[in-house]
């Protein structure tokens, strides 16, 4: 049997996901169903979380 090819992908970048104002840290959105470690994902018009698939509308 052949060995498998290593699959290349993409690294999460999770301090992409925290901002740094003076002495406080600033967190992007997170999911509330599923906690503080799952971070939603920015669209144009709403927040979406890829492990439970929860949408969130932005206000505006």
């Amino acid at each position: 049997m052949a060995k498998r090819k290593v699959k290349n992908h993409q690294p999460s970048e999770k301090w992409t996901k925290y901002t740094v104002k003076g002495d406080t840290v600033e967190r992007k959105p997170s999911c509330p169903k599923c906690g503080p470690g799952y971070f939603f994902a920015d669209h144009k018009d709403r927040y979406y979380c890829g492990n439970c698939h929860f949408m969130q509308v932005k206000t505006k």
